[in-house]
């Protein structure tokens, strides 16, 4: 019985050694994949974050991407090209023009080229044109929308498409190239739309979202934070141009210009408007026009025709520990007064030389780019209340903000029929500039839209009209006086201010 007992230990030994060696040799030549399915979660986790009252919520971007994708649109802007020619412009003159100044009307223009027909296209060619596309908010159900300016600069043609495909026509309400912001509008209620908040209470750090058309790709979220305020890039060529810029990392790209930058409770903190690189394409920073700046630049558009900004009248520098300790100043943070305007509303309020503006309407500001986003926010004849440190004492100054021209007046949307035609702002010639210009007078052109001048010409910004069909013309009165007693067409002389020689346009009434 023993025996068999040792037996039968021995046998299981020797099978089990087999197995293991049967497997082993299986393992080295077969390769295993083992599969794993999991029929269910075993637990569920979440990222919270804080709302305005300090209690804590869940972090989800469901909500606030559902509330805003609606109320952005996407924008294609078509400009239509008027001719190969860069000092010329005849090809596209209508018949009343050829009526008004004969067969040999091109003499005028080209007058080294040879009274030859063939020499000019049919005036029937189809122009080529230049599309380009952005993104755009809507603010209000009546089918106001807000965009970037560069978004649907020197457009012919402005093409709007909602998130549900619904395609419109928009005209253009108004721009301010200081903001690099337009306002649109469509024929349509009822709209979806996306409330402005105060961008003031967003801070560094908080979560946003970009919403826009990116690349081609049409309603398209990202998410990231804000990561700076009151940002400068240098990116806006206006002469008066107000860069108080948010910064997030929430990706932005091409297409994204016009496009909204929300918070988590679906509220517009900005519209977006640049990015920071060196490949185009997003690398990390992205820059939004805060909604406050947004808000007063509709609002001035809608009621006024154009915006109205209060001025200061200072010079102005950031201050850092370079600067304080060249000025002997008490501060390290807040803005420098380097110098004022003669007359200046900051002046008569009793602002000196060396004054360090800390806040505006107890607001701190630590830049020059947060200050004149601040003052951005109101029109001439407004009061604002400045914290200024001044030799190590603190005071508050009460300033009546001027306009440019360094009055109260504000600006009107009333503009005769004819520049609106046009489609130009115009303004009389300094006579310093007319005197560099080697010329007696003239009218310059600060801005051309949509409009005659656009589609017939190829006339841009900084032309100074100084004939109309061989008139002299030395203001905007008297240059709407000629042409509005002018019948057929139109020839305009003159020169540009950064190029020699003088350049004709021609169009017809």
């Amino acid at each position: 019985m023993k025996s068999n007992l040792i037996f039968s230990g021995v046998v299981a030994l020797i099978v089990s050694l087999s197995s293991i060696g049967i497997y082993a040799y299986h393992s080295n030549h077969h390769k295993v994949v083992k599969v794993e399915h999991i029929a269910s979660t075993p637990s569920t986790a979440a990222v919270y974050t804080l709302n305005e009252n300090g209690d804590p919520i869940p972090l989800d971007f469901n909500e606030p991407a559902k509330k805003v994708i609606d109320g952005v649109v996407h924008i294609k802007s078509t400009h239509l090209y008027s001719g190969n020619s860069r000092n010329f412009q005849f090809r596209n003159a209508p018949t009343p023009f050829r009526d008004f100044f004969g067969d040999n009307f091109q003499d005028f223009f080209r007058p080294n080229l040879p009274n030859n027909r063939s020499q000019t296209r049919p005036y029937t060619e189809k122009m080529p044109s230049r599309v380009g596309t952005g993104s755009g908010v809507i603010i209000s159900e009546d089918g106001y929308i807000v965009t970037n300016n560069h978004v649907i600069a020197e457009a012919d043609d402005i093409e709007v498409t909602l998130y549900d495909n619904r395609t419109y026509k928009a005209r253009v309400i108004g721009t301010d190239p200081s903001t690099d912001l337009a306002l649109l509008q469509i024929k349509e209620t009822g709209l979806p739309i996306v409330p402005l908040v105060n961008s003031d209470d967003t801070n560094i750090g908080q979560w946003v979202l970009a919403v826009g058309n990116p690349m081609g790709l049409n309603s398209t979220v990202t998410a990231g934070i804000i990561s700076a305020k009151g940002r400068n890039i240098n990116i806006l060529k206006d002469k008066y141009a107000v860069e108080d810029f948010i910064q997030t990392d929430a990706a932005i790209n091409p297409g994204n210009s016009g496009g909204a930058l929300v918070n988590l409770q679906g509220g517009l903190v900005g519209i977006n408007t640049a990015i920071a690189s060196t490949t185009g394409s997003f690398s990390g920073y992205g820059f939004a026009v805060p909604a406050n700046i947004v808000n007063k630049v509709v609002e001035d558009l809608i009621e006024y025709g154009s915006v109205q900004r209060g001025v200061l009248g200072v010079m102005i520098r950031n201050v850092d520990s370079k600067i304080a300790k060249e000025k002997n100043l008490s501060v390290s943070k807040g803005v420098y007064v380097d110098s004022l305007m003669e007359g200046s509303a900051a002046g008569k309020a009793g602002l000196k030389i060396g004054d360090v503006i800390l806040a505006v309407n107890e607001q701190t500001v630590n830049s020059s780019s947060a200050l004149q986003g601040m003052i951005a926010r109101y029109r001439p004849g407004e009061t604002v209340k400045l914290k200024v440190n001044r030799a190590a004492k603190e005071l508050v100054l009460e300033v009546v903000l001027h306009n440019r021209a360094g009055n109260l007046d504000l600006g009107s949307s009333d503009k005769p029929a004819i520049i609106k035609t046009l489609g130009v702002d115009l303004e009389e010639l300094e006579p310093q500039m007319a005197r560099d210009l080697d010329i007696k007078s003239g009218v310059l052109v600060k801005k051309i839209f949509a409009g005659k001048l656009r589609k017939y010409t190829q006339m841009r910004d900084g032309f100074v009209i100084t004939k109309i069909n061989g008139k002299s013309v030395s203001t905007v009165e008297d240059l709407i006086e000629k042409i509005e007693k002018s019948e057929g067409g139109i020839m305009l002389e003159g020169v540009y201010t950064d190029i020699p020689g003088t350049y004709y346009y021609a169009f017809g009434l």
